[in-house]
């Protein structure tokens, strides 16, 4: 079994920032990729960023410009860097994972999700 673990989340102003993390361990083989998504109240859950284990990162337009997601020099770790934040980013932020696990299968994994708020 593979565990996502995120944790980072809070009540920050309009315009402040926040870093939420995410930690994939257990039965892991290779990561493909790992992604944050979010889901605010009434909306369905939308990707915000990806990257993959070659670095390749992919971006909503609501995050380009004010999002960054990189790993980390600790294994399995992913970073997600929010800046100028505004009211409508408060969400629930969920952590993705792409995983090959130990036994060779390909299964995706979600984590439990950090609440970010976002007002004044």
């Amino acid at each position: 079994q593979v565990q996502l673990v995120e944790s980072g989340g809070g009540l920050v102003q309009p315009g402040g920032s926040l870093r939420v993390s995410c930690v994939a361990s257990g039965s892991i083989f290779r990561i493909n990729a790992m992604g944050w998504y979010r889901q605010a109240p009434g909306k369905q859950r939308e990707l915000i960023a990806s990257i993959t284990s070659g670095g390749t990162t992919n971006y909503a337009d609501s995050a380009k410009g004010r999002f960054t997601i990189s790993k980390t020099g600790a294994k399995n770790t992913v970073l997600l860097q929010t800046n100028s934040l505004k009211p409508e980013d408060t969400a629930v932020y969920y952590c993705n994972a792409d995983i090959i696990v130990t036994d060779m299968r390909r299964e995706y994994y979600w984590g439990q999700g950090t609440q970010v708020t976002v007002s004044s």
